[in-house]
């Protein structure tokens, strides 16, 4: 779980890399996750303005339930929702898995004005991402990370050589904290999970 000092300093670490990177879209992204974040409408809430939400369930019924509730908080916090993986109902657009981008050329031709995210992987799938309409993606796994424990992870030094070869806004997701994101370099902001539970 994280604490609100730690929350804080990532805040500034996503808004460092944006203006690095002069990244006009949110530094900060918080990833809900049903095991690891049983209060995504909390954590949520506890997000800087402006801020980013991806919302992800395997069940289809908590997650469309979960974007409408998320959507009573863009007008409260200026939040921008996306929905994972299927219809973004009433939310600014869809987040993509590494197996479906292609499916973007799609989504962009049915409704031009979605906001377009995907996960990638690796330097070749974002080879691939960098082809399609797409407005950012999120690299990971850059540190070891509880979501996907034992799974081999990119490290600092190759995900910062991935996100600064990338056309696209590139968010690190995985294992960032306060601690691992003064490791990064070249990426437009911030994904996280654990780090911004409240």
């Amino acid at each position: 779980m994280s604490d609100s000092l730690g929350a804080g300093k990532l805040a500034r670490a996503a808004a460092h890399l944006a203006v690095q990177t002069r990244s006009v879209l949110p530094p900060l992204a918080l990833f809900t996750d049903d095991a690891r974040l049983p209060d995504p409408l909390a954590a949520a809430r506890a997000l800087p303005r402006g801020s980013l939400v991806v919302v992800r369930s395997r069940d289809d019924t908590r997650r469309g339930a979960l974007a409408g509730a998320m959507q009573a908080l863009t007008r409260e916090r200026d939040l921008i929702v996306l929905v994972a993986g299927n219809d973004p109902l009433h939310t600014a657009g869809v987040h993509l898995p590494e197996a479906r981008l292609c499916d973007a050329a799609d989504w962009r031709a049915r409704r031009p004005s979605l906001l377009l995210t995907a996960s990638v992987h690796s330097f070749a799938a974002l080879g691939k991402a960098m082809c399609l309409p797409l407005d950012a993606v999120f690299l990971s796994p850059v540190f070891p990370t509880a979501s996907h424990p034992g799974r081999a992870v990119l490290s600092a030094a190759r995900a910062n050589l991935i996100a600064r070869s990338s056309s696209l806004p590139v968010y690190a997701l995985g294992g960032v904290e306060a601690r691992t994101a003064a490791l990064l370099s070249g990426f437009s902001g911030i994904a996280a999970i654990g780090a911004l539970n409240v």
